[in-house]
């Protein structure tokens, strides 16, 4: 096996392994919609930082790290418009969910 061989290896590999590693994480975020312990300031940098890092990856070869790259964006981006569209949504449910017990206890 060449270098380069080993490298694209390496690569696929890690891009898999990181992939897999997010996605529990974003099955929950998406099950649950609750996402009040993930930071606002910490997904509005992750974005920022894929924006910037975007100009970095468009100038190397097609690889592991196109795919990588990409997961992170569009895993980022939809953890904030998650956090942007949920962050209020489990409390409401669960305050909704004790009126209708107080309602039930009345009757």
């Amino acid at each position: 096996m060449s270098g380069a061989s080993v490298a694209l290896l390496a690569g696929t590999v890690s891009t898999i392994l990181f992939a897999s590693s997010a996605l529990p994480m974003l099955f929950k975020a998406l099950r649950t919609r609750d996402l009040r312990s993930y930071s606002p300031a910490n997904l509005v940098l992750a974005n920022v930082g894929n924006a910037v890092h975007c100009i970095y990856v468009v100038h190397l070869p097609p690889g592991p790290i196109w795919a990588l790259h990409g997961f992170y964006v569009v895993s980022s981006a939809l953890m904030l418009l998650w956090w942007l569209r949920y962050r209020t949504g489990p409390r409401v449910v669960a305050v909704r969910t004790a009126s209708l017990q107080d309602e039930r206890r009345l009757a």
